[in-house]
């Protein structure tokens, strides 16, 4: 982040709740599972804020259908089950090069609204999604990448520890959020609903009296 770019004004309680990083929620639908070989079909990102007693909130979503890169592998068994039509002109697909710089625009400047220092990925099994955005990051030469290149927020593991539940649709559905499996495998319908689960755990925390954080006496192991 070059310095037109930081805030000088004071942090925004986002900000300051999360270290200074600015949680995206990003979903991606891919051809295949291979972060350098397999294509980049979907990606979706939604922006969160925060109300002023400090409950988390989805705010905007991006969403863009990409071309797959030059000499990318796209499995047939990935394109039935996400039900995506690579010749269907309804798609109005584009490059990843005017896609992600597109996108990472709109992620840079919520990052200078909020005052914070960069962006911090959350997606559901987020490592996967990290890895094929860095992958493209790389493959497109893009040198403003403002997520952390290795630290994320999973919310499979979030929803498991929070709901007792991995899968995206159960989760919500034990969170009480709505969930249409017609829908799914869609980036931007995946990345709504990953946005309203990490909200609604991020606010269930807050409401337990979890943030700030309690003082507590930690636990010890029990002795053999």
């Amino acid at each position: 982040m070059t310095p037109a770019e930081q805030s000088t004004g004071p942090k925004s309680p986002l900000a300051q709740r999360f270290r200074g990083f600015l949680p995206v929620v990003i979903d991606l639908e891919t051809g295949g599972f291979n972060a350098r070989t397999d294509a980049l079909l979907e990606i979706s990102a939604v922006l969160l804020d925060m109300h002023e007693d400090g409950r988390l909130f989805p705010l905007e979503s991006h969403s863009f259908h990409l071309e797959p890169f030059a000499g990318a592998n796209v499995e047939q068994s990935a394109l039935d089950f996400i039900g995506i039509d690579l010749e269907s002109p309804e798609r109005a697909a584009c490059p990843e090069e005017i896609a992600l710089p597109e996108l990472f625009r709109k992620v840079r400047s919520a990052v200078k609204k909020h005052s914070c220092t960069r962006a911090i990925m959350v997606a559901h099994n987020a490592h996967f999604d990290l890895g094929f955005v860095n992958a493209a990051v790389e493959r497109c030469a893009i040198k403003r990448n403002p997520f952390h290149p290795f630290s994320c927020f999973d919310t499979a593991s979030l929803a498991g520890l929070a709901y007792g539940q991995t899968v995206l649709a159960k989760a919500c559905q034990v969170a009480g959020i709505a969930f249409d499996n017609t829908c799914a495998h869609s980036a931007e319908y995946d990345a709504e609903k990953t946005a309203a689960l990490f909200c609604t755990i991020v606010n269930k925390w807050r409401a337990l009296g979890g943030w700030p954080v309690a003082a507590v006496e930690p636990i010890e192991p029990e002795a053999e």
